[in-house]
């Protein structure tokens, strides 16, 4: 005679209310983590509210030191730039509570976090640079086609008129003020090419051709048509189709006073003739 048991009903009743058990562990499990993320998130973005009111000068007048702090509050979740219910110096409430990624905590109407602790100054800073950024890149827009090099636009920035109280601007600050402005819808980007990242001010995306082209310009510092041959291995019509969009678009200049057309960037030639 069989001598098993749980066979039947019974042996169903006993599977779910242990799968039941199972679940309500895990959850209490999971809820218990949860409680205790983001009492350490509230922890850490405590400290990072007496870091910032202890460092604040540092912070203003270190664009090195201030790339830096900008990236310890990405990695608990803050952003800088967007609106907040943290508490200021005379805000007068407990701790701080920073807007986090996906809007959480986020207070309608509330300055950025830069405005609650630190006050307008910084604010103000990333506003200035963002406008001049969209100046630059309508003003060489007909040279480069709607890419302007981050590096370039922060040297001319820093050319330019008085920026946040004569506060010296890095690209880490020019690229915060683009990403600042996509919420507008501005068609404003940051677009990496080779090594290089560029300031896209014009709704069109590069295909992969075009890209390979202008990193290879960034290279050698021209290319021609027969050099895209050799080296890429592309068909004669393949190259001069992309070299062809790329001039159309004001992405690369042709000098006609050699044997063969050769092309270049604007953003180094430009770049060439400021120096000299």
């Amino acid at each position: 005679m069989s001598t098993r048991r749980g066979v039947g009903l019974s042996a169903f009743t006993h599977r779910n209310a242990t799968t039941q058990s199972y679940a309500s562990h895990g959850a209490t499990l999971r809820n218990s983590h949860t409680t205790s993320l983001q009492t350490q998130l509230s922890v850490f973005q405590s400290l990072l509210h007496t870091f910032a009111l202890e460092h604040s000068e540092t912070i203003k007048s270190n664009p090195t030191f201030r790339a830096e702090f900008a990236r310890m509050c990405n990695v608990i979740g803050v952003d800088p730039l967007a609106a907040s219910n943290v508490k200021g110096k005379h805000g007068g409430g407990r701790g701080s509570t920073s807007t986090l990624r996906g809007g959480e905590g986020s207070s309608s109407g509330v300055g950025s976090f830069w405005t609650q602790i630190m006050g307008g100054d910084m604010n103000d800073f990333y506003f200035e640079v963002a406008v001049r950024v969209v100046e630059l890149c309508r003003e060489t827009r007909g040279v480069n086609g709607g890419l302007l090099g981050v590096e370039e636009c922060r040297e001319r920035v820093g050319k330019g008129r008085v920026i946040g109280g004569g506060l010296e601007v890095s690209d880490d600050d020019v690229l915060r003020a683009v990403s600042s402005l996509e919420p507008l819808g501005s068609g404003f980007s940051i677009i990496h090419v080779g090594r290089k990242q560029y300031i896209r001010s014009i709704p069109k995306e590069l295909n992969t051709d075009q890209a390979t082209v202008l990193e290879a310009i960034q290279v050698l510092g021209y290319v021609s048509v027969s050099m895209l041959q050799v080296n890429l291995e592309w068909e004669k019509a393949r190259a001069q189709t992309v070299i062809d969009d790329l001039l159309a678009d004001g992405l690369v200049w042709v000098d006609l006073q050699c044997a063969e057309k050769e092309y270049w960037s604007p953003q180094g030639l430009l770049g060439d003739w400021e120096e000299g």
